[in-house]
């Protein structure tokens, strides 16, 4: 976890994600505001409208249908979902995967209630809502918001900058996979701390289905552990966010 003071106000930046794994929260609750950076560009084949579940078969994906336009060339907040059948088929194979879970009856109408009683037009909103309900769930406290309640500056680097500064920032704490594209000068010029989140050395826990998988959709760990679940994360011991 990134080591700060605690007169810091610590900012993770992200762009949001279907049903995310329990790094994505870790990272959450590592920080103080999370901004979802839904103002870059939708990218097929990724985590932003699908994730991983285990099944008795292996691990198979859980995809979102969206509209693309032309070459997609489009941003992840303009990205909208295309019908809405795929709400009950993922419902249906969540259920049939791991209604032997320990904790699936547990939070079965929650997550129930998500799937087949709301609506959803755009992919941001979609994941938003999920995001939001398993911090709940995590009593994960994070202030969460859009990239676009702030104003966007040129560069990459430059707009993660003036994001952090804009919502009062002292630290930032990315993943890992920045390292190749972030420009620490830029932080060091605006006197924000770069951290950078460690996601090595999680604990494996009872889970279903075989050989274990630690890249699955945070939906695996909540059925297989319920109020538990945070006992094989890190965020116990981030800063400001100690459950005890």
């Amino acid at each position: 976890m990134p080591e700060v003071n605690q007169a810091s106000r610590v900012i993770a930046i992200v762009q949001s994600c279907y049903i995310p794994w329990k790094g994505f929260f870790d990272l959450i609750a590592s920080a103080d505001e999370f901004i979802l950076y839904d103002d870059m560009q939708y990218t097929r084949r990724d985590w932003r409208n699908r994730n991983l579940i285990k099944t008795p078969q292996g691990l198979t994906w859980l995809s979102v249908p969206v509209k693309v336009k032309g070459k997609y060339f489009q941003s992840i907040r303009e990205t909208e979902i295309d019908g809405s059948a795929w709400q009950e088929k993922h419902w249906k194979s969540i259920c049939q995967n791991y209604r032997r879970a320990p904790y699936f009856d547990e939070f079965s109408k929650v997550f129930e209630s998500l799937y087949l009683e709301k609506e959803y037009t755009h992919l941001s909103d979609l994941n938003r809502t999920f995001i939001e309900k398993i911090c709940t769930l995590l009593d994960i406290s994070t202030a969460l918001k859009w990239s676009w309640d702030y104003s966007l500056a040129d560069g990459k680097t430059e707009r993660l900058v003036n994001l952090c500064t804009q919502a009062g920032g002292t630290d930032y704490v990315s993943g890992p996979a920045a390292r190749d594209y972030i420009d620490k000068n830029l932080f060091d010029q605006a006197g924000v701390n770069l951290h950078y989140f460690d996601y090595s050395n999680y604990p494996e826990y009872p889970q279903l289905w075989g050989k274990f998988e630690h890249g699955v959709s945070i939906l695996d760990l909540l059925f297989s552990c319920g109020p538990g679940a945070a006992d094989y994360m890190k965020f116990r011991t981030s800063r400001g966010h100690d459950n005890g």
